[in-house]
């Protein structure tokens, strides 16, 4: 079996997370994809444990590619990359708008050279526009679309941001999903692509609530999932309370405690107490089962996300893989979820050291010799993670 897209070759110029996630994607679809990095490196190579001299976020986002380091303030960079691009059929970056340009590397200067370049441009508000200029990470992008907002007013909670990077990883996916559009627009057209992706963009188009927001209309919804604590630790259920209370009461025999005289906020507390102690007496998981089970009604365990690799089906999948950590052991990282039933998909090795296959991929795409490549180190074009030639 192969790789969907064994054959395909990536320039990862992007930084964090938008940008390196969805090349890692690419990466495990089977693309070749080189991560060029600045001399002073990704700024996630300070973020987590560092085993090796790599740290575990940088790992997460950038496992299975290779690695170069330029400097593109040297003389003789910028035709470098313009080199590495005629051979390249993707380019991915995430800087603020106008920084490419300022490189001398933009999207038309590219295509000038590679018109077949596919070129994935993330940025937190688009390209153009009154805002294009703001530097934005998730927590930003959370904000401005009403994400923070929203959960405050549904928890009563002060403002406060998401434990998780949606912002970016929205945009990563849905780029993801426009690179692979484009790779298949190009097989009719012969012709590249520039995409252009707005972390704002893609956050309000993944946004499942937001209509409920737009029309007022968030009574018309379910309520909220809620946790109960069993004897077998902390649940939620994936239903409506209401629902949930009428099966205990109609088909459990549970006894309502509340009268017609009580205020709605007084029955709705004291049915909830009931419930909390009912669901407090289940000890189990087959008691669970056979309580939930009997009224279709989905429920999950409240994990402790270190312990994800003892979740069940997540061992059976497969889903944690251990990686090279560069130290002479593994490390435990998770695996892409794309799952072929005549196609091959997943982490080929761990994420690169700066610099580590400057040489590897100028002999094998330009076909340079050591007298190129030692030349650009001398001229501190190419660079290692030492920083030395």
């Amino acid at each position: 079996m192969e790789y969907p897209l064994t054959g395909i070759k990536v320039l990862d110029l992007s930084r964090v997370l938008a940008g390196p996630y969805a090349a890692r994607m690419l990466a495990e679809l089977g693309a070749e994809v080189v991560k060029i990095e600045p001399p002073e490196g990704d700024m996630t190579r300070n973020w987590g444990k560092s085993i090796g001299g790599l740290t575990g976020y940088y790992n997460h986002c950038n496992l299975g590619k290779r690695g170069m380091c330029i400097d593109m303030q040297a003389d003789g960079a910028v035709d470098l990359v313009k080199d590495l691009v005629k051979e390249a059929d993707i380019l991915i970056e995430n800087f603020r708008p106008g920084v490419m340009e300022r490189l001398g590397i933009s999207y038309e200067i590219l295509a000038a050279e590679n018109p077949r370049l596919i070129m994935l441009s993330i940025s937190g508000f688009g390209q153009k526009g009154p805002e294009s200029s703001r530097p934005a990470f998730a927590s930003v992008i959370h904000a401005e679309t009403g994400l923070v907002s929203r959960k405050s007013i549904r928890t009563g909670d002060l403002h406060s941001d998401y434990p998780v990077s949606l912002g970016d990883t929205n945009a990563s996916l849905h780029g993801l999903t426009a690179l692979l559009s484009a790779l298949y627009l190009r097989l009719r057209t012969g012709k590249g692509q520039h995409i252009d992706i707005a972390m704002v963009d893609a956050t309000i188009a993944t946004d499942d609530q937001l209509q409920y927001d737009l029309e007022n209309s968030h009574d018309t919804g379910p309520l909220p999932n809620d946790v109960w604590m069993t004897g077998l630790g902390p649940i939620i259920l994936a239903t409506d309370f209401r629902f949930f209370w009428r099966c205990l009461v109609d088909e459990l025999g549970v006894s309502d405690p509340t009268t017609k005289e009580m205020t709605q906020e007084q029955r709705i507390f004291l049915r909830r107490e009931v419930t909390a102690e009912f669901m407090l007496s289940l000890e189990n998981t087959e008691q669970i089962n056979n309580v939930l089970d009997r009224f279709n009604i989905p429920w999950g365990h409240v994990r402790e996300a270190a312990s994800l690799t003892n979740q069940p089906t997540l061992w059976e999948r497969q889903t944690f893989v251990e990686v090279d950590d560069r130290a002479g052991g593994t490390r435990t990282v998770t695996q892409s979820p794309y799952r072929f039933s005549n196609a091959m998909s997943g982490i080929r090795g761990p994420a690169p050291h700066r610099g580590e296959h400057n040489d590897d991929i100028l002999e094998e795409w330009l076909g340079a010799d050591s007298k190129i490549i030692n030349k650009l180190k001398q001229t501190r074009v190419l660079l290692r993670e030492d920083n030395t030639a």
